[in-house]
Parts: structure tokens; C-alpha cells; sequence
């Protein structure tokens, strides 16, 4: 018996929504989860070369915490290509200037580097304070301990 595979409509329709709430929780924690979330790995119908993750809602990201000294140490880098064009930014600076941006590089990085990162990524919504506009989508709220 051949088995044939899910139409990519069907796939996003199926597509699940959940809340993570943030507040109390180290960056880490909740950027495992999130990424874990994006990819897909815990359904059973999982297939390495479709994306049939599920989108994230972050909520309540100005609440988060840095574990030890990372707040002080922890360096964001970007370059542009240019001889001496290094820019770096500390975690604490980045957080007060824009606190999403800080989920948002946490997420990337724990994502796979192919074609299906920025589709991931645009499944991942994160909101400064505790209300979020996608009530419409009925997410599940996740505990992380």
C-alpha cells in the first residue's frame, strides 16, 4: 500500500497556536521551547523536510531573566563585511532598547540553518507586554518550570 503525503494546505491548517508567558523565566528556557515548537520535532507526524511546526506567541519579554553575569557579558555581534565595521552590543543594552529583539536572536540561533528558518520565524510572535493580538488564533498556554 503506497502512502502519499499531506498537501502543504493541509498541513498549515492543521497548524496549532501556543502561549508562552514569559515573566519570571530565563531566556534559554523559553527559547528551547519556542524553537521546539517552530520546528515541529515533538508531533508524531513529524517529516525533517516539511515544516509542520506551529506557531509561538511570547508574551511579557521585558519580564525575562539572564542567569550569572550574562546581562553584563553576553555580546550580541553583527557585521557588515567591511574592514573594521564590528559592531557589539551588550545584552543589557539590547534588552533595554528593544526586549523582542532579544527572544528573536535566542530563537534563530537555536533553529536550523536551511530554506525553513524565516517561514519558522515569521510563526514567531513576541509581545512586550501581557496582551497579545492573536486571540483569534486560541492558543494553548505552556507552563515552563
Amino acid at each position: 500500500m503506497k502512502t502519499t503525503l499531506p498537501k502543504v494546505s493541509e498541513i498549515s491548517a492543521k497548524a496549532k497556536w501556543f502561549l508562552i508567558d514569559a515573566e519570571g523565566k530565563t531566556v534559554g528556557k523559553v527559547a528551547t521551547e519556542a524553537a521546539r515548537r517552530l520546528t515541529g520535532k515533538f508531533r508524531i507526524d513529524f517529516t525533517p523536510h516539511l515544516d509542520l511546526g506551529d506557531g509561538v506567541i511570547i508574551v511579557n519579554a521585558e519580564k525575562v531573566q539572564f542567569t550569572g553575569k550574562k546581562w553584563t557579558d553576553k555580546l550580541y555581534r553583527t557585521h557588515s563585511g567591511y574592514r573594521g565595521n564590528l559592531k557589539e552590543i551588550a545584552a543589557e543594552d539590547l534588552f533595554k532598547k528593544n526586549p523582542a529583539r532579544v527572544f528573536e536572536l535566542a530563537v534563530a540561533g537555536m533553529l536550523p540553518k536551511n530554506k525553513m528558518k524565516d517561514p519558522r520565524l515569521c510563526r514567531l510572535k513576541i509581545f512586550v507586554g501581557a496582551e497579545h493580538t492573536h486571540t483569534a488564533q486560541k492558543p494553548e498556554v505552556i507552563e515552563i518550570k
